[in-house]
């Protein structure tokens, strides 16, 4: 899969996204991050991307033509590949908030490009013509779409064959399973007077097993009874 990411930061996000499970998942070819400098695509001789909004207010607005010549660029890359199933997301605080379930309906598409957003947002004409939905990771404003960019590339890419290691990994975990994971321990077997529960080192895998599952239950009717509808 690969992954498109247009900002005025390439290299603030290139840093986030080059480390970990992520960053190696980069080298092994499991995915392909491309982080892209709208700024390039300006015409303007300073590299000039945004323009007080029309019908005043405070702030810049970036401007529509960099942003689509950006945006042509990245597609006409990708034209040698006809059957290419592709999504393009805006970070936006005004879009659907995103969750599990999108990250695994945005792991389906060959190419998922992201338009990161900055200063008061973007022209809207540009969101109109190219943006096939918005995406918010939550109730709150940033000074951009970067860090929200990061996290939902990170959120689908691991769900990309040959990023992890096993498709356990995230089948079984937190949100995914539809429960809250269960609680879990390892060495010292003893921490500040307190031991690792005995039945983990029963060597009884079914005992283990039905602790695990009362466990995360318990857990998910406390702190997220929500997922349990």
């Amino acid at each position: 899969m690969r992954f498109d990411i247009m900002t005025l930061f390439p290299e603030f996000v290139e840093g986030i996204l080059k480390e970990s499970i992520i960053g190696r998942a980069q080298k092994s070819g499991a995915i392909e991050v491309c982080c892209h400098n709208i700024r390039d695509y300006s015409e303007d001789k300073h590299r000039r991307v945004d323009d007080t909004p029309y019908g005043g207010g405070k702030g810049m607005l970036m401007m529509a033509p960099p942003i689509y010549e950006c945006y042509r660029a990245i597609v006409d890359m990708q034209k040698s590949d006809a059957d290419i199933s592709r999504r393009v997301v805006y970070m936006s605080p005004a879009g659907t908030v995103f969750n599990q379930k999108k990250a695994e309906e945005l792991a389906k598409y060959d190419n998922l490009i992201i338009l990161c957003g900055h200063y008061e947002g973007v022209d809207q004409r540009i969101i109109d013509e190219i943006v096939d939905e918005e995406i918010s990771i939550g109730d709150f404003v940033l000074t951009g779409g970067e860090l929200p960019a990061c996290i939902v590339t990170d959120s689908v890419a691991r769900l990309v064959d040959g990023v992890l290691s096993d498709a356990e990994c995230h089948l079984n975990e937190s949100i995914s399973s539809g429960m809250l994971e269960y609680p879990q321990y390892t060495r010292p077997f003893e921490f500040h007077g307190v031991s690792v529960p005995e039945v983990l080192i029963s060597g009884n895998h079914g005992n283990i097993d039905k602790w695990r599952k009362e466990q995360a239950l318990e857990k998910t009717k406390t702190r997220r009874p929500d997922l349990l509808k």
